[in-house]
């Protein structure tokens, strides 16, 4: 198969992925996002610091990636890069470009929070305040998609493409993310569907467009 072929079959994948996510998010919006964030306030779900900590690496990480990325184009000077380091690149390169996703597709959906956690923003918990107000801009308007689910996602497609091997724990990875996520009423399940969505786009096309995909003898054991 092509490099064109794979990209074409890669874009109807896609496509059918919009559409059943769009689907699931509709559903959860209606019947899932306020009785999932009412129950957990009510202190149903098992609160546990853990849950909080499991939010802390993605935006540590992207906060990171500009510093990776110039020793690696510093290393690129003294010979090709690695496997895993034509890895480690595009993961960053996917983290930074799934955060500026979210900072857009937030601006465009303007989504309340589930709670208040910023500057006494309306929330559904807080004040009854639900849904979407498009081409809002504010902190209060910022739920829609999950940033942290983006990224860790993002990142996480990479390293699965790069490293089959690797999946199940890029699936546990992303998972206890978004479950935290849901858990401490930071976000919607919708909020985390969206992000996995764009976070599995974004990290997927990067590593395609780094030719990640393809596995070669010189590289494969690097």
């Amino acid at each position: 198969m092509s490099v064109d072929q794979k990209f074409r079959q890669l874009l109807s994948k896609t496509l059918i992925a919009l559409t059943l996510g769009a689907a699931l998010i509709i559903v959860c919006y209606f019947f899932i996002d306020r009785p999932v964030a009412a129950w957990v306030h009510q202190d149903n779900f098992p609160r546990e610091r853990v849950f909080a900590w499991l939010t802390y690496p993605p935006p540590i990480l992207q906060a990171w990636a500009p510093v990776a990325l110039v020793a690696l184009m510093i290393r690129r000077a003294w010979g090709r890069l690695h496997r895993w380091e034509r890895t480690c690149l595009a993961a960053c390169v996917a983290l930074v470009l799934a955060d500026q996703f979210k900072e857009t597709l937030a601006y465009m959906f303007g989504r309340y929070w589930p709670d208040t956690w910023i500057d006494n923003n309306p929330s559904f918990i807080r004040s009854g305040a639900y849904g979407f107000h498009p081409f809002h801009a504010g902190t209060a308007f910022g739920s829609f998609p999950s940033g942290h689910t983006a990224r860790t996602v993002a990142l996480a497609s990479v390293v699965w493409i790069a490293y089959p091997r690797w999946k199940v724990v890029c699936i546990l990875a992303s998972a206890a993310v978004a479950v935290s996520l849901v858990g401490m009423d930071y976000h919607f399940a919708g909020d985390v569907i969206a992000g996995g969505l764009v976070g599995g786009i974004v990290g997927t096309y990067t590593a395609y467009g780094g030719g990640l995909l393809e596995q070669s003898p010189e590289n494969t054991n690097h």
